[in-house]
């Protein structure tokens, strides 16, 4: 497995035929959530129907990646392949709350133990692209749209975040 240049995560791909697995390692925020966005268009688009998240040494999630990750899920559930099967496997305590709190569970398969993939694999770097302040704004303001969206809830949680974004992006549109 190799690994990508992120200043908080590393992203670190596996695949095999229909089958790939990305592990994140350290602070999943959003600088490395158009990364991971990124990888996940390339591997859907690729025909990959089986994916784990292995997130043994993921410490946190902040609430843009789990907004893109929330976005994945709901992007399958409306047009992935029909086989399409995702499991986060082994989140930590602190990980697992916010997934089940921001309702990310419904979307996907959450698991304990180790990975045995179910084909020959092999290993490849997930690109690392920098990105604008535009672009990281965009992705924010609809990682937090997509937040909202999945829950009821979580509008009171995000609804002012969600705001000031759309409100910074359009100021950057204007100058």
């Amino acid at each position: 497995m190799e690994k990508t240049n992120s200043p908080t995560a590393r992203l670190l791909v596996l695949t095999g035929e229909r089958f790939a697995c990305v592990k994140i390692i350290g602070r999943a925020t959003l600088h490395v959530s158009l990364d991971f966005r990124t990888l996940l268009t390339e591997l859907l688009a690729r025909g990959y129907a089986c994916f784990v998240f292995d997130l043994s040494e993921c410490t946190l999630m902040d609430s843009t990646f789990l907004g893109i990750l929330a976005g994945f899920g709901l992007k399958l559930r409306r047009d992935g392949p029909a086989a399409a099967d995702v499991t986060l496997l082994n989140p930590n305590e602190r990980v697992l709350e916010l997934l089940e709190n921001l309702g990310l569970t419904e979307l996907f398969r959450v698991a304990r133990g180790s990975i045995t993939p179910p084909e020959p694999v092999e290993t490849r770097a997930a690109a690392c692209t920098p990105a604008s302040r535009e672009e990281l704004a965009r992705a924010c303001l609809e990682a937090h749209e997509t937040l909202m969206a999945l829950k009821p809830e979580n509008v009171a949680r995000f609804k002012d975040v969600a705001r000031f974004l759309a409100e910074d992006l359009e100021r950057k549109r204007e100058s």
